[in-house]
């Protein structure tokens, strides 16, 4: 299964506690590995700053959800399970043929 992983920066604090928070985050980021059942088709970081994406294959829940368990103090998550567009389409397709289907 693949999942989009998005997050951003959990707002709160002035500048000072912010940027102590950045810094604990890069050094725990910095001892991370991503889980070695989990598949990292894209980790990406927003241009403006604000947190970033990671494109996850995984066939295990709990190698999905790691990732937000260790770094929420900081971010935000949010997790989707997505499938390939051609995949979409061809599911699109097919419910649109059964509800045609219908009279």
């Amino acid at each position: 299964m693949k999942y989009l992983v998005s997050w951003t920066f959990r707002p709160g604090g002035s500048p000072a506690e912010s940027e102590v928070a950045a810094k604990r985050a890069l050094q725990v980021f910095g001892k991370w590995s991503p889980p070695a059942d989990a598949t990292f088709h894209a980790f990406l970081s927003r241009v403006d700053g604000a947190g970033g994406f990671a494109l996850v294959e995984s066939d295990n829940l709990r190698s999905v959800m790691e990732g937000p368990a260790k770094f929420g103090p900081w971010f935000d998550f949010q997790v989707v399970p997505v499938v390939d567009v051609a995949e979409g389409v061809q599911i699109a397709t097919e419910g649109i043929e059964f509800r045609d289907s219908i009279r």
